[in-house]
Formats: structure tokens, C-alpha cells, sequence
């Protein structure tokens, strides 16, 4: 099947969105509140933002169709931090919730060939802010 190569962009927008709806499913079975999907600004995108009782959480979500979840977890790199330190500032601002307790999640989801649900590792406060945002927390 030569289509469904994930080097296609209409494929991994369609398999990105799947692991999405998999992370909220995942995301509410544990008390979670998703407030936001797929949070679009100038500087780019979070996939998800929840809360966590009165915590503000910023999900980002990783997904593979291998069995090995740690492999998409690990590609949250420095530059990815980044990144994302940046949009939850711009979120927290823009929303006026900078007295908010913060943190940031990285859900891993691996979709194993033939299994019909997926595989979630969650990585709850996976990594400190990065940057100038430290000097809000």
C-alpha cells in the first residue's frame, strides 16, 4: 500500500489527528478537562492544553505506528522545549492566566500494527520550562 506512506501529508495530518482524539480519550478517562485543541498562533502550535485540577497543562502529543513509545517521546527535543516554553507564554498571557501553575506533558502514543487502540505512555511534568518563561514560575 504505497498511499498510506507516512511521508505524505495528508497521511500523517489524518494519523496526527487519530492520536489526538486517542490523548483527549486518554486525557479525560483520568479527570482532565481539555479546554483547547490544537492552539494555533503566529509562533505555531499546541496540541492540547488541559487542566489539571487548577493546573494548566500543555500536552503535546507524539505518536508512532511502532510498538516503541519512547522513541516519539524522545523526539521532545531542546529546540522542541523551546518551542513550546514560548506558545504556553503566549497562551498564559493572552488568556490572563499567568498566576497559574503551569506545567508541560508529552503523551506517547504508539499505534502497534493490529491493535485497534493505541499504546499511551504519559510523561506528566516531562520537561521545566525553557527560557525567558522561567522567570514567571
Amino acid at each position: 500500500m504505497a498511499d498510506a506512506s507516512p511521508t505524505r501529508p495528508w497521511w500523517r495530518r489524518w494519523f496526527g489527528t487519530r492520536s489526538e482524539r486517542a490523548a483527549v480519550r486518554f486525557l479525560k478517562k483520568r479527570g482532565y478537562r481539555v479546554v483547547v485543541r490544537n492552539y494555533r498562533c503566529a509562533q505555531g502550535e499546541l496540541d492540547l492544553v488541559a487542566l489539571d485540577g487548577g493546573c494548566v497543562v500543555f500536552v503535546e502529543v507524539r505518536s508512532t505506528e511502532k510498538e516503541d513509545a519512547g522513541r516519539p517521546a524522545a523526539s521532545v527535543n531542546l529546540a522542541k522545549q523551546r518551542r513550546l516554553t514560548n506558545l504556553a507564554l503566549h497562551f498564559l498571557q493572552k488568556h490572563r492566566l499567568l498566576e497559574n501553575s503551569a506545567r508541560f506533558d508529552v503523551l506517547a502514543v504508539s499505534w502497534p500494527p493490529g491493535d485497534r487502540e493505541p499504546a499511551i505512555v504519559h510523561y506528566k511534568n516531562a520537561f521545566e520550562a525553557v527560557g525567558r518563561f522561567q522567570m514567571y514560575s
